[in-house]
């Protein structure tokens, strides 16, 4: 279940508000004595983060699926970019021992002992879930607040968070993007798809800045160019892949792209970039790169715009 950007930010006691965690969408599967864990577009991530599965192979309940998000933390704030040092990582052993700790924070219920729960009220989910499992790290039930939405966004943003979640509580949960859930922003921002890059200048390693789009229909639209969010190893590394995936014509529609020496990709990998605000013309400005996202087919990225509630 996907959430819906909003401008229309409310409070209201019929809505739940929870933190929305730059991390990694993940759900967790125990049928018996295994579990596994899945990202959402349906890669196994069981080796990569082998310590969420075995606390949900330890639970006294062996047969449920829950619905959360993996996250890492630099500090006291959630790091996309932090736990971008596990996602790369497919073995078990290697996964144990690396120094990103993380947490798989659960907020929904679909299943529980032979029932298909997805269709019983947000709240009452909630409330099943909060019983069905002993929440010790690495796991977190993830929790909420009532009515007070406009309040907890103020203070998100004091803190620093990017986002809430509005939740209908009476809402029913389904696979796809709905106005039952709500973004709340503190600021802009949104996976776009990487279709080139400039060299870099200077001392600068890798590439200059990454030339990015999103889907209109079948046509790729350019949305600028962003070239800051980046520290010399990622630099490095996302230039080998970029190199990986060099074809001759621009994938953008209409030829938009007119810098002098870019270089062209299959639109295959999606970035995740924070910006001020879209500008007349459909451009990002003062966009910054946070990460590459690995749980959105680069097709299915569109341009989000904010719907008012129903």
């Amino acid at each position: 279940m996907l959430a819906t950007l909003t401008e229309d930010y409310f409070s209201d006691p019929g809505w739940i508000f929870e933190r929305k965690l730059d991390g990694e969408r993940c759900l967790g599967f125990r049928d018996g004595d295994r579990a596994r864990l899945s990202s959402r577009s349906g890669e196994d991530l069981t080796d990569t983060y082998p310590e969420v599965a075995e606390a949900l192979a330890g639970q006294s309940c062996d047969d449920f699926v829950v619905d959360g998000e993996i996250a890492a933390f630099a500090g006291t704030r959630t790091s996309f970019a932090r736990l971008q040092q596990r996602m790369g990582v497919h073995d078990p052993d290697e996964a144990r021992s690396s120094p990103v700790a993380v947490t798989y924070y659960v907020f929904d219920l679909l299943h529980l002992d032979g029932h298909d729960v997805t269709s019983l009220p947000l709240r009452s989910r909630k409330a099943l879930l909060r019983r069905a499992l002993a929440f010790r790290a690495p796991l977190r039930f993830t929790n909420h607040r009532n009515t007070t939405g406009e309040a907890y966004l103020r203070q998100a943003c004091r803190w620093g968070w990017e986002w809430l979640i509005a939740k209908r509580a009476d809402s029913r949960y389904a696979p796809r993007r709905t106005p039952d859930w709500l973004k709340f922003k503190c600021g802009q921002g949104q996976e776009l798809v990487i279709g080139g890059f400039t060299e870099p200048a200077g001392s600068r390693i890798g590439f200059g800045a990454l030339l990015v789009g999103y889907y209109e229909g079948d046509r790729l639209r350019y949305a600028g160019k962003v070239g800051t969010g980046y520290d010399r190893k990622t630099l490095a590394e996302l230039r080998e892949r970029l190199d990986g995936l060099e074809c001759e014509r621009q994938p953008f529609a209409g030829g938009a792209v007119r810098e002098r020496g870019a270089h062209w990709v299959r639109p295959e990998l999606v970035a995740e970039i924070v910006f001020t605000e879209w500008t007349d013309d459909g451009k990002l400005r003062h966009p910054r790169f946070v990460g590459l996202r690995t749980d959105k087919p680069a097709e299915q990225v569109v341009r989000e715009k904010p719907k008012e509630r129903q």
